[in-house]
């Protein structure tokens, strides 16, 4: 193999990570009805990206809105009944590695490929693991791991 080898990761997008921390700040704020700017403030984002996402947080039921003067928002059940796996789903859709995991006829490649069932595999052990992750325990300090998973390929 030729090149150097390169470190990649499997990432969420910056909107999902910004979704968590959103809602960590609203799991802290004990059913306090908090305004964007201030979610915007205490999560040290730009409040047109809290907006964005607090917008797609109400559409899938996991934060509730408040209109009028004292309205903002608020975390609709329990940090420890949502899980890692909700949130990024309300953000990013579907948990899948690949299109054809989700659904059939997605890929101009199916009909030549054997790889959907492998890919569904690996999707739905990855859609277990983040299931298994509630808020409560995203918003608890943690210390990193010693070796973070990382895929090295070759150029």
């Amino acid at each position: 193999m030729t090149g150097i080898a390169r470190t990649r990761m499997l990432r969420i997008s910056k909107m999902t990570d910004y979704a968590i921390m959103v809602m960590v700040e609203l799991n802290a704020s004990s059913g306090e009805v908090l305004s964007a700017q201030a979610l915007a403030d205490r999560s040290h984002l730009e409040l047109p990206t809290v907006s964005k996402v607090l917008k797609l947080l109400v559409k899938t039921g996991l934060v509730d809105s408040y209109r009028g003067a004292a309205g903002g928002y608020s975390i609709e059940r329990d940090a420890e009944d949502i899980s890692v796996a909700e949130i990024i789903a309300a953000i990013e859709g579907p948990i899948a590695m690949t299109e054809c995991s989700i659904e059939e006829g997605l890929c101009s490649q199916e009909a030549n490929c054997g790889l959907r069932g492998n890919w569904q595999r690996i999707s739905v052990a990855i859609a277990e693991a983040m299931e298994n992750v509630s808020l409560a325990e995203m918003a608890q300090p943690a210390n990193p791991v010693a070796n973070p998973l990382r895929i090295t390929t070759y150029a």
